[in-house]
């Protein structure tokens, strides 16, 4: 009883000086939350691009070369397969065939020949690793910087930061694969303890963008803005007794970009608008191919990236596109035979991404635009089961960014001589959050959000750095 009179001592003191009314106002939104706020200093991206390759995919048989595994292959070694799990496996080397390119000299296989004539624009680090063995918890991490639900996903803190110059679309847009989403959900895309109008909205590449997005029959437009209007006073009324109250201050600006939504997101996903180079240059207009059933072929992901260009011509802040739906082989999870995934999904996206970044420099726009391209993990270096498979490995695994202040042509960090764990400049995935949210204008140190009685960030309670070596 004694120790609980100091606290209510100090509460009675905190509540007279007003923090805890400041702190209530914290989290509080302005009359629309993804009003255009200023980086805090410099930052060349005003936009970022999310290349999402679900599953993990193999760094040893994309980008990052190594030919003592090459050398080593079929000998047996002890290596941690799963979290301290140690024991003894079989190398497997890569069959794919590794070339340099471009003025840089940047390793890329021939599983992906379009995306190497880019070399130069690529930014790649070869040294990450994240904590989670696991898809779902490591897709979490990757997005949100947590391994659990219910924290703010990246594209959350860019909204929160920057806001959104295109008011009539969301700042924060997600595009799925079409064979599905990944394991873990919305959770990936979710804004956690912020406000709803920051999460992402999923926009679907063909039909009706957004669903439910329609207008009740016999509503006309003007009809339904005056109804939108009424709601929106009320509303108003209801919360000027009730400030700092964001959840409702959330929720009339989501009637108000829904209005603005139904003329805004089929216009911008109206690729008839584009030309007849473009659409093929994207891979927009291929049949689906008959080398495998679960191959989509270029078409699907072709589509995503050309909405992702258009978006950011609009204004949109964070564009996440997921690679890869459903399970193993149809994603990049290559447990059962890692040639037939890169066989499946390389050349569905090999042309789509190559096209982006040609797109988006000759428009002008990759100066500032951000692109990212990496999954939840990478592969082991053993091989797995009797078709060749590689199991998940989150000790050391590729990413790489193009545009938006990254330093093009570069090839940062490495693993050890198999590939198996980051061994040179080893970064956490935090540190990579740090890196992107730099390169946006944002310092990840005073980026923060007042939740549970702490300022919380996307990086966390552990240090993190900006990965200097990847910025130009």
């Amino acid at each position: 009883m004694g120790a609980g009179f100091a606290g209510v001592a100090l509460s009675g003191l905190l509540e007279a000086d007003g923090f805890f009314a400041s702190r209530a106002m914290a989290g509080a939104l302005p009359d629309n939350p993804l009003t255009p706020k200023p980086p805090h200093a410099g930052g060349k991206a005003k936009a970022c691009i999310f290349l999402f390759m679900y599953g993990g995919p193999s760094q040893m048989d994309l980008f990052d070369y190594k030919p003592e595994l090459q050398k080593r292959h079929g000998q047996t070694i002890d290596l941690e397969q799963r979290r301290r799990d140690v024991k003894p496996g079989k190398l497997l080397g890569s069959k794919r065939e590794f070339r340099q390119h471009g003025q840089s000299g940047l390793w890329v296989s021939d599983a992906l020949p379009h995306l190497a004539t880019q070399a130069d624009k690529l930014a790649v680090i070869k040294s990450l690793y994240c904590d989670s063995f696991a898809h779902g918890s490591a897709m979490l991490q990757l997005n949100s910087g947590r391994i659990i639900q219910g924290w703010p996903s990246l594209g959350s803190w860019l909204a929160y930061g920057l806001g959104s110059p295109n008011h009539n679309l969301p700042g924060y847009v997600v595009m799925l694969d079409p064979r599905g989403g990944p394991i873990s959900g919305a959770a990936n895309w979710s804004g956690g303890f912020m406000p709803a109008a920051y999460q992402g909205t999923v926009f679907r590449s063909s039909g009706q963008p957004v669903l439910n997005l329609d207008s009740a029959a016999g509503l006309t437009r003007d009809m339904q803005r005056e109804l939108i209007d009424a709601a929106n006073a009320l509303n108003a009324e209801h919360l000027a007794a009730r400030p700092g109250y964001s959840e409702l201050q959330a929720r009339i600006a989501s009637y108000e970009l829904a209005f603005q939504l139904q003329a805004a997101a089929p216009e911008a996903l109206d690729l008839s608008q584009e030309s007849a180079a473009t659409l093929e240059a994207y891979g927009v207009n291929e049949s689906k191919p008959d080398y495998h059933p679960l191959a989509l072929g270029p078409a699907p992901f072709g589509r995503q990236c050309l909405i992702a260009r258009r978006l950011v011509e609009r204004g949109v802040r964070f564009i996440q596109i997921y690679h890869g739906g459903g399970h193993q082989q149809q994603n990049w999870d290559a447990h059962n035979g890692v040639e037939e995934n890169l066989r499946i999904h390389c050349p569905e996206v090999d042309r789509p991404i190559t096209a982006l970044l040609k797109d988006l420099e000759q428009r002008g726009l990759l100066d500032e635009t951000l692109v990212v391209w990496g999954g939840e993990f990478g592969r082991q270096a053993l091989s797995q089961g009797d078709q060749g498979g590689r199991d998940h490995n989150p000790l050391g695994f590729t990413y790489w960014l193009a545009g938006g202040g990254s330093r093009g042509g570069t090839s940062y960090g490495e693993t050890d001589e198999l590939g198996h764990s980051a061994a040179v400049n080893r970064h956490h995935i935090r540190d990579l959050h740090a890196t992107i949210l730099h390169l946006m204008g944002l310092d990840h140190h005073k980026l923060t959000y007042f939740y549970g009685g702490l300022e919380q960030k996307l990086t966390g309670v552990v240090e993190a750095d900006v990965i200097r070596g990847l910025v130009a």
